[in-house]
């Protein structure tokens, strides 16, 4: 009998493409997306927000925490993609479904977006074809976005994907920088039958 907590497998990991975006999966044995993947954990507003379980403070750091990212799509628990814009392939930020329930189709999302990609809706596109992505190609049905409480720019984002509020979770993540204390998230959802929403055209870039 198969385990019904078992693997799925490998997670297909294409090109996805919309948006005025592509989204391609990370490469830790590609210097450019090592460092981007360091710039964006090393940034002071990712670390207001974030505290990575295991500190990246180097290119070994980087590569080991990419090699993860890796390894969960290969066993069918994660898909992670490096957001760039359609045409330049410059990284811009960084989109990930994660921590994949085959059994009751549910997944957590998460994104960042480099310091100078920021105010150009990229975090609102690349969740927007992230979560497509998932629904229709993963077959999931529901998806959880979290972000500390009080940061306020990652709650618009959700609200205009489609994950409207749904409460707060006392205590459920770091507080910035610490691995003993605690602070809230603030929880939005998504499911698959939830009705579509329609971005605005995505901005012409100088």
């Amino acid at each position: 009998m198969t385990d019904l907590y078992e693997s799925s497998g490998s997670l297909p990991h294409p090109e996805i493409r919309g948006h005025g975006l592509r989204l391609r999966p990370w490469d830790p044995d590609t210097e450019g997306d090592v460092q981007a993947w360091l710039r964006g954990y090393l940034d002071p507003e990712f670390q207001r927000w974030n505290t990575p379980l295991k500190p990246i403070e180097g290119r070994a750091d980087a590569q080991e925490s990419m090699a993860a990212r890796v390894k969960a799509a290969q066993e069918g628990v994660g898909a992670s993609f490096c957001v760039t814009d359609a045409t330049g392939g410059v990284p811009l930020g960084h989109v990930g479904i994660n921590d994949i329930d085959h059994v009751i189709r549910v997944a957590r999302v998460g994104y960042w977006v480099l310091p100078d990609a920021r105010g150009r809706q990229v975090a609102t596109r690349a969740l927007a074809l992230a979560s497509r992505w998932a629904f229709e190609e993963l077959g999931l049905h529901r998806l959880e976005l979290g972000h500390a409480l009080g940061h306020e720019a990652s709650c618009r984002i959700a609200e205009r994907c489609g994950y409207p509020a749904e409460g707060t979770l006392r205590g459920a993540m770091f507080e910035s920088g610490r691995l003993d204390a605690f602070r809230d998230v603030h929880l939005h959802g998504r499911l698959a039958t939830d009705p579509a929403t329609d971005l605005e055209p995505a901005p012409v870039l100088p």
